[in-house]
């Protein structure tokens, strides 16, 4: 999934209440994994996981859009900036 965890979170990032956004796939026992996305939203917004996946339905195809969302204060980062994905994903892979 790193080629559309990085289409989504382009799409993602054009929302306006959208201050930076993670996405990665988490356990289903639907599908087997399913796109998650972790979103910080913009200082002062208030957002819901709804509105995120309603403006990922109408830009991207059904199957990328997040089936989940969640909401963080910050996403944690290497010294060098890059998003540390593995420690987003973690806790939905424990078990």
């Amino acid at each position: 999934m790193p080629r559309q965890g990085a289409e989504v979170e382009a799409v993602l990032e054009q929302h306006p209440l959208v201050y930076d956004v993670a996405v990665f796939g988490i356990p289903s026992q639907d599908w087997g994994e399913a796109v998650h996305a972790t979103v910080v939203p913009a200082p002062g917004a208030s957002l819901t996981g709804a509105e995120v996946t309603a403006f990922a339905r109408g830009q991207l195809a059904g199957y990328k859009v997040p089936r989940s969302v969640a909401f963080a204060g910050d996403l944690p980062r290497t010294g060098s900036g890059k998003i540390l994905k593995r420690q987003l994903r973690a806790p939905y892979w424990a078990g």
